[in-house]
């Protein structure tokens, strides 16, 4: 059922943004402190057995200098180098097996898909990356969203944001790929990813936001008791003098404030009757959107938002983004 607010509302909501005066200066110490670590992306082949594709098994240094994995998967019997594309997995899931991942390398994309640190113990895909350092922990269940919240320097988004920020380099790091053709995409968490790199890197072509979580917090909260954002307000109900504090924290970690400095191409969606991501948190990223954008509205869809059958809008906005076919360079 609809819960948020009407499309017509929606088209119009631009609510005031919560973003700290230092929100440049802390994504450029965090991005140049991880920046003095070599990436030292390495592929190791891997024998999936597949006819059409080559997998590669993928480490590269993420924040702090540590080990992230990734996926790369790549059409067999390419020629030159190939527009890539940067996958960001949703909530409490990780890069789990390559099997999962064929539709992009089939379309004759190179498609490098990132694990997500300490994730994967509970959703249908398992993380192989530890979060490592004294406030990080191996795979285990939900509860991201307020580890770190009293201090936005030690909370867990600070560390992944920054290993997708990276991400993109590990996939230009590969001589099949073409380093001036990167998207990135994501649903859910994903896309609030997406999002995040979208706004902190200028050098990508394209960014794909599918029902995008990490937005518009506060609001979030307030509105929704299902998902992630439950545990802000589940924190907030035993912490009750610190609303302030905590939201602050998070608004470092806001896709709506990595939206207004993003200017590649960007597709969002939405579903109306998304509990999970509700409608409102991502009209207010994508209103505030600084390249050009398209929104995809899925009325009677919930956080599955249009699924499968949104994928040959995202094909055709990449092929476009792109300037390529599967049967051209």
């Amino acid at each position: 059922m609809l819960f948020d607010m009407p499309l017509d509302r929606l088209r119009d909501y631009r609510p005031e943004p919560e973003e700290p005066a230092d929100f440049d200066a802390f994504w450029e110490k965090t991005l140049a402190e991880t920046a003095r670590h070599d990436l030292d992306a390495v592929f190791v082949p891997y024998d999936a057995g597949f006819a059409t594709v080559d997998v590669f098994d993928v480490t590269f240094r993420g924040w702090g200098g540590q080990p992230v994995k990734a996926w790369l998967l790549l059409p067999k019997g390419r020629s030159g180098p190939l527009p890539a594309v940067v996958q960001y997995i949703g909530y409490n899931g990780g890069r789990g097996i390559p099997y999962s991942w064929l539709t992009w390398s089939a379309l004759g994309y190179a498609h490098l898909v990132m694990d997500n640190r300490g994730q994967g113990g509970g959703g249908k895909n398992t993380a192989d990356t530890p979060d490592i350092g004294p406030d990080g922990h191996g795979s285990s269940s939900p509860g991201f969203l307020t580890r770190g919240i009293e201090d936005p320097y030690r909370h867990y988004y600070r560390r992944l944001i920054t290993d997708a920020v990276r991400a993109v380099d590990a996939a230009k790091a590969h001589d099949a790929v073409d380093a001036s053709r990167v998207a990135v995409l994501g649903g859910s968490q994903g896309g609030g990813l997406a999002l995040a790199v979208a706004g902190l890197r200028d050098d990508i072509v394209a960014a794909v936001a599918d029902v995008p979580f990490l937005c518009h917090y506060r609001r979030a909260s307030q509105i929704t008791d299902a998902g992630p954002y439950a545990e802000i307000a589940r924190w907030l109900s035993g912490h009750r003098f610190r609303i302030d504090e905590a939201m602050e924290t998070l608004s470092y970690f806001d896709g709506v404030n990595f939206a207004a400095r993003a200017t590649a191409p960007a597709w969002f969606s939405v579903g109306l009757m998304d509990k999970i991501c509700p409608s409102s948190t991502v009209f207010a990223a994508y209103h505030r959107y600084a390249g050009p954008a398209q929104i995809e509205v899925f009325t009677y869809n919930g956080h599955e938002g249009g699924a499968e059958y949104d994928l040959p809008r995202k094909l055709g906005a990449l092929r476009g983004v792109f300037g390529y076919r599967a049967d051209r360079a």
